[in-house]
């Protein structure tokens, strides 16, 4: 490349080939990098010639001390640039001098849609509802049952006369009426007292909704043709032996491993290094290739793997990314250039040209990506429900004490007594199980005159 002024440096500027960074396009080259390059070239006034990678690599170590890749040629001085998804790195950055990154990255994990995801379960009838919600419902359903077994006793319209007569709403004609009632089933014993018909219409309501969200959610499950995937982090994947995985030979994700002290990153290095021999792959498209083909998972940087999976619609990238980094542009170690090229990169961000050339490379084409989005329905879908319950409940339960209350004024009046004591006797007399009276009833015989 060579730069405009009495006496530009002439020499030619790195670029690997990779897509969407450097397309070949007949005897020219596109991609995100060449519009970048042009972008800068433009700002900072500068002619450039390109010329690729000899030996396709990034830039590591060689056992013999040497740099290779992008990296070497530079620090060789056999080329002034370097322009390329180049990971800002410290072994390279005491070489090299970076300009400003361009694109922010980690490392994540990339593997094939259905390989990731889990084979149908037993239990995959409750998937519709989280945990929580599962555990809210129970919940709701005790209560409920508790509250119609409260108000049945307290109404006095619920029995005529709680000293003799069995009420029929106990405990488990309670706890059988609401599960009837959740299932859409119905009961025998149908309430008779106002507090009573307020908690069941408000169950019923509550249940009629509850099931419509599980049809809906399950419906959406069922064609989303994916549950969610099984490798959702780094220890997911070193704990599994159904699933490959690997990363480019010789790369920043490779070292960045190696040289971790945590246990889940030396984990996943020791596989890999075990393995090296058919796990290590030497450039993205083999890694696709692998990805798409077996049960193969590609540990490389998350930006790049996003345009993998927007360009596979059978690929899928997993949610966790770690060793946030930058791409950066390569100059030789002390250039002046380096610095220019950080405040291009800079005005090229705070006016929206890099977001815009993202967005332009970055560009996907499958249309079931929306439906993978789905997840359980969790308490805070289900609040609004849960609300309206609780205040039918709570509303039912003070019908009954008023009931209740206003039975108790009456035969204060009749009796000449206090009405709380009467209220009290009343009360006690609803909750008090009443062995004898039962056993009269059973045995009439045995009732002494």
């Amino acid at each position: 490349m060579y730069i405009r002024g009495p006496s530009p440096n002439q020499g030619p500027q790195v670029l690997g080939v990779e897509d969407p960074y450097a397309m070949a396009r007949g005897t020219e080259l596109e991609g995100f990098c060449m519009d970048l390059l042009e972008a800068i070239s433009k700002m900072l006034h500068f002619n450039y010639t390109v010329k690729i990678v000899k030996d396709r690599r990034y830039g590591a170590v060689s056992p013999g001390g040497n740099w290779t890749g992008m990296i070497g040629e530079v620090v060789r001085q056999e080329a002034d640039l370097a322009v390329a998804p180049l990971t800002i790195t410290a072994a390279r950055e005491e070489v090299v001098s970076f300009s400003t990154p361009f694109l922010q990255t980690g490392i994540g994990i990339m593997l094939r849609r259905d390989s990731a995801s889990r084979g149908t379960s037993l239990f995959q009838f409750l998937a519709p509802f989280s945990k929580e919600a599962w555990t809210g419902l129970l919940i709701a359903y005790l209560l409920t049952c508790l509250c119609l077994f409260l108000a049945a006793r307290l109404s006095p319209c619920e029995w005529n006369e709680p000293g003799n007569e069995e009420n029929r709403f106990t405990c488990l004609n309670s706890l059988w009426f609401g599960a009837g009632a959740l299932t859409l089933q119905g009961a025998a014993h149908q309430p008779k007292a106002l507090s009573v018909r307020i908690i069941t219409a408000v169950w019923w309501a509550f249940t009629i909704a509850l099931l419509a969200a599980y049809v809906a959610s399950f419906t959406a499950l069922l064609t989303s043709g994916n549950d969610q995937l099984p490798i959702q982090t780094f220890e997911d994947l070193v704990k599994q032996r159904e699933i490959q995985y690997g990363m480019l030979d010789g790369s920043s994700t490779f070292h960045f491993f190696k040289n971790s002290k945590n246990p889940i990153h030396q984990m996943v290095y020791e596989y890999v290094d075990k393995r090296r021999d058919y796990v290590l792959v030497k450039n993205s498209q083999e890694a696709i290739r692998r990805a798409v083909e077996s049960n193969y998972a590609f540990i490389g940087e998350s930006v790049s793997q996003d345009l993998m999976v927007a360009r596979h619609c059978n690929l899928v990238k997993a949610p966790e990314v770690i060793g946030a980094r930058g791409y950066g542009v390569a100059t030789a170690k002390g250039s002046p250039l380096a610095r220019k090229l950080s405040i291009a990169i800079l005005k090229l961000s705070e006016s929206g040209d890099l977001d815009y050339l993202r967005n332009k490379w970055w560009e996907t084409s499958c249309l079931h990506t929306g439906q993978d989005r789905w997840s359980p329905l969790g308490p805070q879908a289900l609040g609004g429900l849960f609300l309206v319950l609780a205040v039918g409940l709570t509303l039912g339960v003070i019908v009954a004490v008023v009931e209740l209350s206003n039975k108790s004024r009456n035969t204060a009046e009749q009796k000449k007594r206090s009405c709380c004591s009467i209220f009290t006797e009343e009360i006690s007399q609803r909750f008090r199980i009443r062995e004898e009276a039962r056993q009269n009833r059973e045995n009439p015989e045995k009732i002494k005159p």
